[in-house]
């Protein structure tokens, strides 16, 4: 059994910050990987947009320096992944794959998003290397290029809208007649001169060279007649939504659409007391590196705050 004043559920931005705050703060917080140790920005290759940083850094090595960090202000990592929680009571208790009970005051959940994507091995292939879920992190490297953005929802729309500012021509494909989006951004979208819109079809293979590893274009199939059509794309964004990873807490804390944690107003306090989310398992807006990083910071701050109150009343008692 492992004990700890604050239990730290995540290991990408929020996460991360939210263990060198509460390390510095003397919690000796106990770190959590989970599935995907440093988060999404492991699989994100250059970073332009992260503020102290000159130069382009890449993802992996960010959250690299990002731990190590942590670690060396005092942060405890531990590589397991949490199969059940109970949050009922205080200590909270976890369970992790690897046997291990964990106890813990408080807790902040930092868990994360994936970006759902559409299963195609080419996707995979060229993930960073012209393929993202991301406009406003990688569209910069699409200025007077072209692109694609796969899609029909509020997600694609405003990708859409996003890229147009920057690319040369932004291709929106949709598998249905209309599009699923806000009738004031398909307005918006409609209005955009080197905005094309693509109606029922799909994307059946991104297309690009091996040396070096790059996208050339993309094969799209209609979708009633299976008749198929090359473009020219020199990048290929796939914005069909992204699923937070709360399965865990479903029942547990309350949740927004699509699985998103609530929290309260200008804060990362959840239902429960004690417990906090931070990053993209709780912002469905945003959901960029330095908006976690944020938010990872503020929770860490609430956690001692709310740690640092019940001590004190403790202290009284006796």
């Amino acid at each position: 059994m492992k004990k700890t004043r604050l239990l730290i559920l995540g290991s990408g931005p929020a996460g991360l910050t939210a263990a060198i705050y509460a390390a510095r703060a003397g919690l000796k917080p106990v770190l959590v990987h989970g599935l995907q140790p440093g988060g999404q920005m492991t699989i994100t290759t250059d970073v332009e947009n992260y503020p102290g940083f000159a130069d382009v850094i890449q993802g992996p090595w960010l959250m690299e320096q990002m731990q190590k960090q942590a670690e060396h202000v005092g942060t405890e990592f531990v590589n397991d992944l949490i199969t059940d929680v109970d949050l009922s009571k205080r200590p909270f208790t976890l369970k992790g794959d690897s046997g291990e009970t964990y106890v813990a005051d408080a807790m902040v959940i930092a868990t994360g998003a994936q970006a759902k994507w559409l299963g195609l091995p080419s996707e995979q292939k060229f993930q960073g290397f012209g393929v993202s879920a991301c406009a406003t992190c990688d569209g910069f490297f699409y200025r007077n290029k072209d692109v694609l953005v796969v899609g029909g929802g509020n997600t694609a729309v405003e990708e859409a809208l996003y890229l147009s500012g920057l690319a040369r021509k932004v291709t929106l494909v949709h598998r249905r007649d209309e599009l699923r989006a806000e009738k004031i951004l398909q307005t918006r979208l409609f209005n955009k001169d080197n905005v094309e819109v693509i109606w029922d079809h799909q994307l059946d293979e991104i297309l690009g060279d091996d040396n070096p590893l790059g996208v050339t274009g993309a094969r799209l199939i209609h979708a009633k007649t299976g008749m198929t059509q090359e473009l020219k794309v020199d990048g290929v964004f796939i914005a069909i939504g992204h699923k937070p990873s709360t399965e865990l807490f479903e029942g547990k804390l309350p949740m927004k659409d699509h699985g998103y944690l609530v929290t309260e107003p200008d804060s990362t306090a959840t239902a429960i007391e004690g417990v906090y989310a931070a990053g993209d398992v709780t912002d469905d807006i945003y959901r960029q590196a330095v908006t976690a990083a944020g938010m990872g910071c503020m929770a860490a701050l609430e956690a001692e705050k709310f740690l640092a109150a019940e001590e004190a009343v403790l202290e009284a008692a006796e």
